[in-house]
């Protein structure tokens, strides 16, 4: 068992740790923190965090720096997360202020979450399998090419072309409008996958003059669809772990491969557990199975119309826990406001 007193020689041990790189001895914790005891009764204090696998010593007779368990100890016990500056939540707002759609919001929420932090920052797309289709525009570009545009009313916007092998002229162009209005605009994300996949299936009606066409943008209709139900990430500021390559003993290429697949950020981010403010953090070890053992990342959930998803920073488990749980923290909470105005807004 450790005291109260070991636990708040912990925290300094990890603050330390994070502030200098350098691990921490007994004369400097009595230096720099004010614990009115001698450097031999902090030696004792740090033999049994020690015994408790809290702390390590990663030289003979060098100081002491935190473990994996050290540091989840700290997170869930001492860490105090603090309030942002004021220059940083004006950095915040600076960033994500001004109406765009979706795919822009979480481009600038990665933007301004990675210069907060120094670290890799991560947004969970919220899922659309519950959307609604709420508008469907073709633009006929020329004869021969037409923009297709889905909107849900989540807030997603998708454009691609679309080649439907055949002149297209206005009233043809107006003629599938309506068809395809009709098939997808009111309807669910997942029962627009279906319907379009449905009338693909069943190919062209004999005898309709606009067959090809129709059939050419369904399948676009329902590839962008089918896209909105996939889980996604947004993610910036990948050049931060080279910046930070000290601070892995092994190669930093597993996380480099992670954040290039995605999937098993994915998972690692759905999996993470948030307490009752909807804080997380999966910490060195406990990301083994994922193979990152030697990152940790913290994450805070975000609303959007109804769905959850997750914001979060990914680094080295030496990294200020406190403060980069206050920036997920914050840049969430803001994220959540600035879609619920836009969803009010519609």
């Amino acid at each position: 068992m450790v005291s109260e007193r070991g636990l708040q020689v912990l925290r300094a041990i990890v603050q330390d740790y994070v502030d200098t790189r350098e691990p921490v001895g007994s004369k400097a914790i009595v230096e720099r923190h004010a614990f009115g005891v001698s450097a031999a009764t902090i030696r004792n204090d740090m033999a049994l965090l020690e015994d408790e696998d809290l702390i390590v010593a990663p030289h003979t007779s060098s100081g002491r720096v935190p473990t994996d368990k050290g540091y989840r100890v700290f997170v869930d016990h001492l860490a105090q997360v603090r309030p942002l500056s004021p220059a940083q939540r004006t950095a915040i707002s600076s960033f994500l202020e001004g109406p765009s759609d979706l795919d822009e919001v979480l481009a600038r929420t990665v933007r301004a979450l990675t210069v907060l932090t120094g670290h890799v920052a991560i947004v969970q797309y919220p899922s659309f399998a519950r959307a609604t289709v709420s508008h469907v525009e073709l633009v006929r570009l020329d004869a021969l090419k037409v923009l297709v545009i889905v909107v849900t009313d989540t807030g997603r916007v998708s454009q691609r072309l679309a080649f439907p092998g055949m002149e297209i002229d206005e009233d043809r162009m107006q003629r599938i409008r309506g068809r395809v209005s009709d098939l997808v605009v009111g309807v669910p994300v997942r029962e627009g996958v279906a319907g379009v996949a449905t009338a693909v299936e069943a190919g062209e009606t004999p005898g309709d003059p606009d067959g090809p066409a129709l059939q050419a943008i369904l399948r676009v209709i329902g590839e962008e669809l089918d896209g909105f139900r996939q889980d996604r990430l947004v993610l910036a500021g990948s050049a931060n772990l080279a910046r930070s390559e000290a601070d892995f003993r092994g190669s930093i290429y597993p996380l480099l491969e992670a954040i290039e697949e995605q999937v098993t950020l994915l998972r690692l981010m759905g999996e993470m557990v948030a307490d009752d403010q909807g804080l997380a953090a999966s910490i060195g070890r406990e990301n083994e199975p994922f193979g990152l053992s030697e990152a940790s990342v913290v994450a805070s959930d975000y609303d959007a119309t109804g769905s959850r998803a997750r914001v979060g920073v990914l680094g080295p488990t030496r990294m200020d826990y406190p403060t980069n749980l206050a920036a997920v923290r914050a840049v969430a909470r803001y994220l959540t406001r600035l879609l619920d105005e836009d969803e009010n807004a519609r």
